[in-house]
């Protein structure tokens, strides 16, 4: 893996998080209780061998490096490699649909230049998914290929994800939105070094594009490959994703799949004291970290750090985020609860399993 550094892309815009990316972009969204989605694709790459890695930033950054600082919790703060802050184009913003404008890879050439590695592996950072990139690398190498993207069987349809369309293990098409049971690519992908690097030179006057829709209809030209994907894996565009998501967490399998000991998802690191658990509360099949005081019922909901939920107060199928209280008596049900919000007293905070109530941040 000293043959290939990394890229993680975080510069694009996903609206239908409604106020959840108000004031943060996506990549720094709290999931599962204590990390932020940011920390899937960091700890992928450094699991996996990755030593440089640059992080494309996009105009909303305070949240990012608020979360990652100089990379210590990623082992990514060295003096040779680590962890390099790439500034994204003001012009690369774009919605969820394109994820890798050639702008932004264009504006940081210099980080492609600079490295003597001859593979780049590029991801998002809404794919939630525990992978190992040196099998990727590995099978991109041995086929010779000049891209290896990675797909997976679609488990439903998905409109924000691509199709991918393949020919004898060589890719001829792609295109948006995707069917179940069709190949999802699921924006990680392998690349020659040199290859971006002339396709950033050659596409200059289209260079607002994504990656992937300028290469359409030049598939031929290209010995564009696939690497399947068969674990768990989760697309995070809107609210029904992101809290299903966060449901699927509570699934015994699906935690293992995740966050294997062998393969840690690694996040900032916040020293809090355990949580206290009163006598006479309830909680069923729930995420609770540190930090949190429970009195009173909690049942299949996902908790962050310092939330406190008073005796008599119901959480149920929510998602509470840090330093919110449920007062005493208040019931939440489908819900969304952004961080520093309090509930107050016999208050009902209610959606539907359809449709669910959104209490935006508070600004403490």
């Amino acid at each position: 893996m000293d043959k290939v550094i990394g890229i993680v892309v975080a510069n694009y815009d996903t609206p239908e998080m409604e106020t959840l990316t108000g004031e943060r972009t996506i990549a720094s969204l709290p999931y599962c209780g204590r990390y932020r989605l940011i920390d899937f694709p960091l700890s992928n790459m450094v699991n996996s061998g990755i030593e440089t890695v640059g992080l494309v930033l996009p105009y909303k950054y305070r949240s990012i490096i608020d979360h990652i600082g100089i990379g210590k919790e990623w082992s990514l703060d060295k003096k040779n490699g680590g962890l390099f802050i790439l500034p994204g184009s003001a012009f690369g913003i774009s919605s969820s649909s394109n994820r890798f404008v050639l702008r932004d890879f264009g504006r940081n050439s210099v980080y492609l230049h600079r490295s003597p590695a001859p593979y780049v592996v590029v991801t998002a950072t809404n794919i939630i998914c525990n992978i190992d990139y040196a099998k990727l690398a590995k099978a991109h190498i041995e086929s010779g290929a000049d891209i290896t993207m990675v797909q997976t069987t679609a488990r439903r349809d998905n409109k924000y994800l691509s199709t991918i369309v393949s020919e004898n293990g060589r890719v001829t098409d792609v295109y948006r939105g995707v069917k179940k049971g069709e190949k999802a690519f699921i924006d990680s992908f392998i690349i020659n070094r040199q290859l971006l690097v002339d396709i950033i030179e050659g596409y200059k006057a289209v260079s607002y594009s994504d990656l992937f829709d300028c290469l359409k209809g030049s598939y031929g030209q290209f010995n564009v490959r696939t690497f399947e994907f068969e674990g768990y894996g989760k697309s995070i565009f809107d609210i029904d994703s992101y809290f299903d998501g966060n449901m699927d967490s509570l699934v015994y399998e699906v935690d293992k799949a995740l966050f294997s000991p062998e393969r840690p998802i690694l996040t900032k690191e916040q020293d809090s004291v355990p949580t206290k658990y009163d006598r006479n509360c309830e909680v069923r099949n729930a995420t609770i970290p540190a930090g949190c005081k429970i009195s009173g019922r909690v049942e299949k909901s996902v908790l962050f750090r310092h939330v406190i939920v008073e005796e008599g107060a119901t959480v149920k199928n929510s998602i509470i985020m840090q330093d919110c209280v449920i007062k005493a008596g208040a019931h939440v049900e489908n819900a969304i609860i952004d961080r520093g919000n309090t509930i107050d007293c016999n208050m009902v905070i209610k959606g539907t399993e359809e449709k669910k109530m959104i209490i935006p941040k508070k600004n403490i």
